[in-house]
């Protein structure tokens, strides 16, 4: 005989049951016998099983947009005072699991294995090193909004932009959380993501050669402190994530270029101008797989986190700079040294051009200049037609 399955049904969780391939039943860990039946056209129902004479029967208690299922519940314990005589017990309630176990558990078997190896990396140390130290002993009903909120405020000061991605991943966790029975609302739902003001400039000449002393002067500062800085040059020089170089093996160098095994939109090619392979051949080889080895285990990559970046920010005069401005820079450079925008996107391996689009910031000396170009080119064409009509009409 197969083993039903029972989980805590609520309203919330009833709402996201979608069809499957054949009919189906969930059923719930409260009033034994009480289920919802889930028809191949999305209708949803509840069921109640019931023993009369010895003989099985299932009724059906009316569609589940007709009533909540604490009602349903109401009825079919009513039901059961009629046919027994007396009030059956509910089965024990079935405690909510600990963020950390439902985590490590029901979510990672359905949502971890679809990410990408990289997305994986990046999901893992949000989990570890901001979700489960904040949420991860307390049980999925018991996390509050305004536990969240706190979280999410104390962790926006230093980092806004990992906040709203922690958050976005806390929110998609939960929402599992409810869609299991495990809990009735979303705490996280609700509280506002920090805007991130978008770069409207990138490097000037003379920042970039800012920049570059700075980065000179760290390379005295020790092994760490000049692998950190190769880091940063590559990501100018190259427009690259900064998980693709912090991430890269030896293995993937390949020539002039970067044969990359896994990026945000899958394989792709990493293009070298002379500059960047330069910075790659004067990086010491380990006994490890990576360029950048961690310091303590060269069979591990190093942490992505570059404090580096932050003094030679600081040296260069480049405080409203983030590091990943590096990459927006990379696109607007070889725009206005005339790389056409498709290339351009092949050369930061986007998906579309129109997110390189997103990329490309102008200085307003290009954009005049460019306009003082075409107003030129235009003047020369509409010249030449004047020219034209009149000598056609003289003619």
């Amino acid at each position: 005989m197969a083993i039903r399955k029972r989980v805590r049904l609520t309203d919330a969780g009833i709402a996201r049951l979608r069809p499957r391939e054949r009919e189906f039943t969930v059923w719930d860990s409260r009033v034994p016998g009480l289920g919802v039946r889930v028809r191949l056209n999305g209708g949803r129902s509840y069921v109640l099983i019931r023993t009369v004479e010895g003989r099985t029967r299932r009724l059906s208690l009316g569609a589940t947009e007709s009533k909540g299922v604490d009602q349903a519940r109401h009825e079919c314990l009513e039901m059961q005072v009629e046919s027994r005589g007396e009030l059956p017990e509910m089965a024990s309630v079935q405690k909510a699991p600990l963020f950390r176990d439902f985590v490590a558990g029901a979510w990672h078997e359905a949502h971890f294995a679809r990410y990408k190896p990289s997305s994986r990396r990046s999901l893992g140390y949000v989990l570890s090193a901001r979700l489960l130290p904040a949420f991860g002993a307390t049980e999925l009903d018991r996390i509050t909004g305004r536990q969240v909120e706190r979280w999410f405020e104390e962790y926006s000061q230093d980092a806004p932009g990992g906040a709203n991605r922690a958050m976005d991943l806390l929110r998609q966790i939960l929402n599992f959380g409810i869609a299991c029975g495990h809990m009735e609302k979303n705490p996280a739902r609700g509280i506002t993501r920090n805007r991130r003001t978008p770069m409207t400039r990138f490097l000037s000449r003379d920042e970039v050669r800012r920049l570059h002393e700075a980065l000179d002067a760290a390379d005295e500062r020790g092994p760490g402190a000049r692998a950190q800085a190769d880091i940063i040059r590559l990501l100018l020089l190259t427009g690259a994530r900064k998980g693709e170089i912090v991430n890269l093996r030896w293995s993937e160098v390949d020539g002039d270029a970067l044969a990359l095994t896994d990026s945000k939109t899958g394989p792709r090619t990493v293009h070298l101008n002379p500059q960047a392979r330069a910075v790659l051949d004067r990086r010491p080889r380990g006994p490890g797989p990576w360029v950048f080895p961690s310091p303590a285990d060269p069979d591990r990559p190093r942490s992505d986190t570059l404090g580096l970046w932050r003094s030679v920010r600081k040296e260069a005069g480049l405080d409203d700079v983030r590091l990943h401005d590096l990459r927006h820079n990379y696109a607007s450079w070889a725009v206005m040294n005339g790389v056409p925008v498709p290339v351009v996107s092949r050369l930061l391996g986007h998906s579309s051009t129109r997110m390189t689009l997103r990329y490309v910031h102008l200085d307003d000396r290009d954009v005049r200049a460019a306009a003082e170009r075409v107003g030129e080119a235009m003047a020369k064409l509409m010249a030449g037609t004047v020219a034209g009509t009149v000598g056609g009409g003289g003619a």
